[in-house]
């Protein structure tokens, strides 16, 4: 890396085994278009065994989901579009080589992720009390239909599974305000922020399925 001497902050520099930043730039878009495309198969496949079981127990289905507080799903739906928003924003001002702006703009997709984040939180304590757990450790009570701990089961793994990508993608949030600060972004170069927005709108995208199928479409 190179250090500017007059504000003492880095400059990238092109990695030695690319011959320049478009290729620098163009091999780690193929790279994280073929990773959002194994974790769209992964969620694919848990979304295709939801859908198979709304097929084979609709009651099920039903009565899980109706335990469901669909008005917390719609306030998470708020802040991960919101969330996605102000990511594409930050990116955005990344290509523009807008420091301040994009470190904003980083600032309020953290808060709307850790928004998200809390209301999940008091999502899952509402059903840890009810006992609305999966496997071996559920003990819930008042359910008619012996199949509603399988549903809480997919529920549990989708949105826990989710919830990790939120963790991931906050991290990445936090790495692209610390580039922001130690090397800035610019027109020439504003990867990570690049592939960070990507792989938060994949995080959007899921969600945008999650909310309606577990929420809405069984009640």
């Amino acid at each position: 890396m190179a250090t500017s001497a007059s504000s003492g902050l880095k400059e990238h520099e092109v990695a030695h085994h690319f011959d320049d930043l478009d290729q620098e730039f163009e091999s780690h878009k193929t790279g994280m278009w073929l990773f959002l495309a194994s974790e769209i198969m992964m969620f694919g496949a848990l979304f295709v065994g939801l859908i198979v079981f709304l097929t084979r127990w609709p009651g099920a289905y039903h009565e899980g989901s109706h335990h469901l507080d669909w008005r917390l799903g719609a306030v998470n739906t708020f802040f991960l579009l919101t969330s996605g928003l102000t990511m594409a924003l930050a990116a955005y001002h990344g290509q523009q080589g807008n420091q301040s702006k994009v470190r904003t703009q980083l600032i309020l997709s953290i808060l709307f992720a850790c928004g998200f984040l809390v209301v999940k939180s008091i999502e899952y304590s509402a059903k840890f009390e009810h006992g609305t757990l999966p496997g071996r450790f559920w003990h819930g009570e008042g359910f008619t239909d012996p199949h509603t701990h399988v549903f809480f089961g997919l529920y549990f793994m989708m949105t826990g599974l989710h919830a990790v990508h939120v963790l991931v993608g906050m991290g990445l949030m936090i790495w692209c305000l610390i580039i922001s600060t130690r090397e800035r972004f610019t027109r020439g170069w504003f990867t990570p922020i690049e592939m960070a927005g990507l792989y938060w709108a994949l995080v959007d995208l899921i969600w945008i399925f999650l909310f309606p199928m577990l929420y809405l479409v069984g009640t």
